[in-house]
């Protein structure tokens, strides 16, 4: 490989931190009454949806308290 022998300069770097556009973006369109309610009932959705899981997935996850008397009440008979 072989290198250059003329120094690079590099001010163009700290030039580009103090540079400033005078080119202002467009303004935000704003949301229409349908886009705004299609997000509110998409965001309904996504809560009813973790909510529901909770609420069915709740039960399956705890321990159940009555087959273990129902066990040893069967192992008593015995």
């Amino acid at each position: 490989m072989f290198r250059r022998r003329e120094p690079v300069p590099f001010a163009f770097l700290a030039e580009a931190d103090t540079f400033r556009s005078n080119v202002a973006p467009p303004p935000r369109q704003r949301s229409s009454v349908g886009q705004m309610a299609g997000r509110w009932l998409l965001g309904l959705t996504i809560v009813a949806g973790l909510v529901g899981a909770v609420v069915l997935g709740g039960p399956a996850l705890s321990t159940p308290s009555t087959t273990q008397t129902e066990h040893s009440q069967a192992s008593q008979g015995h």
